[in-house]
């Protein structure tokens, strides 16, 4: 069983930058498609973006620009840089996987939020 623990969260004002973490652990390959989702009080959760086997990354329009997805190998670590924060990203910030390695198939599993393995949640919070 994979498990995903991300840290890294907090309150920040907006303009300033965080980093967060996804530990991954068990039967896991950092190779897995890679994501990131984020739900804030009273909405739908919606995704951040993600990160394919080859290292092939993609965001939402909502933080193209601002945040980057990048993966340490060798700590088995998923990572979301998140600069230029905006109240707006105010969020529990998820990260999720699942053990797909086409391009194709990570993006369809991230369109529909198909993650096999999935986290507790990070706290962001932005204020103005």
């Amino acid at each position: 069983q994979v498990q995903l623990v991300e840290s890294g969260g907090g309150s920040v004002q907006a303009g300033g930058s965080l980093r967060l973490s996804c530990a991954a652990s068990g039967p896991t390959n950092m190779r897995y498609c890679m994501g990131w989702f984020r739900q804030a009080p009273g909405k739908e959760r919606e995704g951040v973006g993600y990160i394919d086997s080859e290292g092939i990354t993609n965001y939402a329009d909502s933080v193209k620009g601002r945040f980057t997805i990048s993966k340490d190998n060798a700590k088995d670590t998923l990572i979301l840089q998140m600069n230029s924060l905006k109240p707006e990203d105010t969020a529990m910030y998820y990260c999720a996987a699942d053990p797909v390695y086409l391009g194709s198939w990570c993006r369809s599993v991230y369109s529909r939020a198909g993650f096999r393995y999935w986290g507790q949640g990070t706290q962001v919070t932005v204020s103005s």
